[in-house]
């Protein structure tokens, strides 16, 4: 049976934060807090507590209907009267092994991944303390439906789900997806400046400031040149996440990312020798930290803001793009990747851009990388989810505007909150390890792509349309190592098979 929204004279109103009439901006560096008040009571009863006055946490109302139903309020976007999504909050005060009952009544999104598996997420500070057990998904009877409440003709939709705590008198916290702050990212930030081997490779550079004063760090990552010099002869591949703060698995990506390409694996020596990286690992700290979901503080999503030429308001996405500009006067950027995460979609996928007459050569096409992505990692990456046609509505997103400077392979990466439809992880939830995993495969492939970018110029069109079979040393052949010249042809191969599938108007030239 699914609850029906019920007003504050219904029950009792124990969690409220105040509509406040005073600039939000003094509260939004991350040592602060947002005015919340928090409603206790005289005598001792098994209420639960609630609280959200932390970084990232999200919860604008609670309303206790029963002894154990309870029924949540999230807050808005800061500015806005939508982008309802992300949940974060505290419970204390509970009691192990009782059916509680939690339902978020102001969701704005007619279709949800709550409809199709995905469950919210549960920490025990009990169990991580004494069990090293971290987040999990909890929830039975999960329903996302139509509420009949709807507002300035918006209609709000209910999430909700019933749940055992583990412990009594344990604190637990809930969340949309698994929470990665801003203060994770410093800490991880002064880890990498610490290490005597990675801050040879890894500088950490202020890119600007924030609205609320936060610093957008960027990062410079390439194996030191041995002559001293500048070596301008190696191309760049630009990275960004969470320019949407409640996509937070994009930041575990990026650390999956950051992780591989830091570490001291062959694989890692040779991206940095044949790369210069330039990493923003988190466009729009303000909103993280306030417990955003899609906005930064002036209310605007600010991956509609690349083409703008307003530093005052929307400084990370005006300082990415000029940063953006200045390498490429140095050097060229051989790929660009913002990192999201997706709350329709199941699996990992990107979203490329091709003009409509793209030609077709395997080294040309922005169908390539994607591809190889898949192969790396078929359980959770879709080819077939991957899209390249530019909308008219995306054409101020980070993706666009960079391929219309120059940069051929610019690309969104998007990684479903929920999980994989794929394989043997078909039904089954991403978790952090996942996540990371996946930031460990892009750059499988970005190593892979960079050779067969190279080399596959070298071999004729007509070699890639033969059989698999075809021995390496043919008459056709060229100055290439056979493995790597096996491998590109595997590779175009499959990828001009992909091309001929999705173009049946595609023909041998």
């Amino acid at each position: 049976v699914t609850p029906s929204y019920q007003p504050p004279d219904k029950g009792t109103v124990i969690y409220l934060g105040e509509a406040n009439s005073e600039s939000y901006f003094m509260y939004f560096q991350m040592r602060g807090l947002c005015p919340v008040k928090q409603i206790f009571h005289q005598e001792v009863d098994n209420t639960l507590i609630f609280e959200a006055r932390f970084e990232s946490g999200n919860l604008q109302k609670v309303v206790k209907i029963s002894e154990f139903e309870y029924q949540l309020t999230l807050r808005t976007d800061l500015y806005t009267s939508r982008h309802v999504q992300w949940f974060y909050f505290q419970v204390s005060n509970t009691q192990a092994g009782m059916p509680y009952r939690f339902t978020i009544v102001n969701f704005t999104k007619r279709k949800s991944l709550y409809r199709h598996g995905l469950r919210p997420l549960l920490y025990s500070e009990v169990d991580a303390k004494e069990h090293n057990i971290g987040w999990r998904r909890t929830g039975s009877e999960i329903k996302y439906y139509k509420t009949n409440v709807s507002e300035g003709g918006r209609q709000y939709f209910s999430l909700t789900w019933t749940f055992q705590f583990p412990h009594d008198r344990d604190t637990c916290y809930f969340a949309h997806c698994y929470p990665y702050t801003y203060s994770n990212l410093q800490e991880y930030l002064v880890a990498v400046s610490k290490d005597p081997m990675k801050s040879k490779f890894c500088k950490i550079h202020i890119l600007c400031h924030s609205l609320a004063g936060n610093i957008v760090h960027v990062l410079t990552i390439t194996n030191p040149p041995e002559s001293g010099k500048e070596n301008t002869k190696r191309k760049a591949v630009i990275l960004t996440a969470r320019v949407h703060p409640g996509e937070t698995n994009s930041s575990w990506i990026m650390k999956g990312i950051l992780d591989y390409i830091l570490g001291n694996s062959g694989k890692a020596h040779q991206l940095r020798d044949t790369f210069v990286f330039k990493v923003v690992p988190m466009l729009n700290p303000d909103g993280v930290i306030v417990g955003n979901h899609r906005c930064s503080l002036t209310g605007q999503d600010l991956n509609r803001k690349y083409r703008s030429k307003v530093k005052k308001y929307y400084p990370s996405t005006w300082y990415t793009r000029n940063m953006i500009r200045r390498v490429m006067e140095k050097r060229d950027i051989f790929l660009y990747c913002d990192i999201h995460g997706h709350n329709k979609k199941q699996n990992v996928f990107m979203y490329g851009c091709e003009r409509e007459q793209e030609p077709k050569a395997p080294h040309l096409c922005p169908r390539a990388f994607p591809l190889l992505l898949s192969k790396n990692c078929p359980d959770k990456f879709s080819f077939p989810d991957c899209r390249f046609r530019v909308q008219k509505s995306k054409e101020s997103t980070g993706r666009v505007v960079m391929w219309k400077m120059g940069i051929n392979n610019s690309y969104t990466l998007e990684a479903s909150v929920c999980g994989s439809k794929l394989g043997w992880r078909q039904s089954t939830h991403f978790d952090i390890k996942d996540f990371e995993s996946i930031g460990q495969h892009f750059c499988d492939a970005l190593l892979n792509y960079s050779v067969d970018n190279k080399e596959v110029r070298k071999v004729p069109v007509s070699l890639f349309l033969l059989p698999h079979s075809r021995s390496s040393d043919s008459s056709d052949s060229y100055d290439v190592a056979a493995h790597r010249l096996k491998l590109g042809i595997k590779v175009c191969y499959e990828f001009l098979l992909a091309v001929y599938i999705s173009d049946p108007n595609a023909t041998r030239e």
